[in-house]
């Protein structure tokens, strides 16, 4: 199985698992215009996660799958950021470069390779994963309970399951359906 056949196999069983059931010209709002064409996929906003002990956490996501790229989620483009000021003052950031996108339902899933940070992230892919839930937003990323040396290895499109809450009027994030074309057999 090749590389991108194992990619749009994950992004079949993220679309299977989410219970993907929107039209294939939906946007995010709704049905297309007649004549428009949606982009194949996205993630944006940003959001605060929920953290009493007094951290804050910031992500902001701006990843797009042109409709052109449908079958390919590694020609996904822009950037993801995070920031994380921490209760006695000092902060860590990081900016991302996006190379992968998959979403399925209210799901996705973004990698990236860290451009800009003071954190030793720095050249490495991280990724994060999204679970749309309107105001009550969940994400989760890579590098939980592991060292950066260790991100060297995550493969495009992977990532933690969305285990923190986002904090309440902080933000939101919205992810658009991927909704690969297949050829017809």
């Amino acid at each position: 199985m090749n590389r991108r056949t194992k990619i749009i196999a994950v992004g079949v069983a993220v679309l299977l698992a989410a219970g993907a059931t929107a039209p294939a010209m939906a946007t995010d709002d709704g049905p297309a215009r007649s004549g428009t064409v949606r982009e194949a996929a996205a993630l944006t906003g940003t959001a605060k996660l929920y953290r009493p002990a007094g951290d804050d956490i910031t992500f902001t996501f701006d990843a797009h799958l042109a409709a052109a790229d449908s079958g390919d989620p590694e020609a996904a483009t822009g950037t993801f950021t995070f920031r994380h000021v921490f209760p006695d003052g000092t902060s860590a950031s990081a900016k991302a470069r996006v190379d992968c996108l998959v979403t399925g339902g209210p799901v996705a899933v973004v990698t990236g390779v860290v451009t800009e940070s003071d954190t030793p992230f720095t050249g490495k892919r991280v990724g994060v994963s999204v679970h749309d839930l309107g105001r009550h937003d969940r994400l989760g990323y890579s590098w939980i309970g592991s060292e950066p040396e260790e991100t060297k290895k995550l493969p495009k499109c992977m990532s933690a399951a969305p285990f923190e809450k986002v904090r309440n009027g902080t933000g939101d994030f919205r992810v658009l359906p991927w909704q690969p074309a297949y050829p017809e057999s």
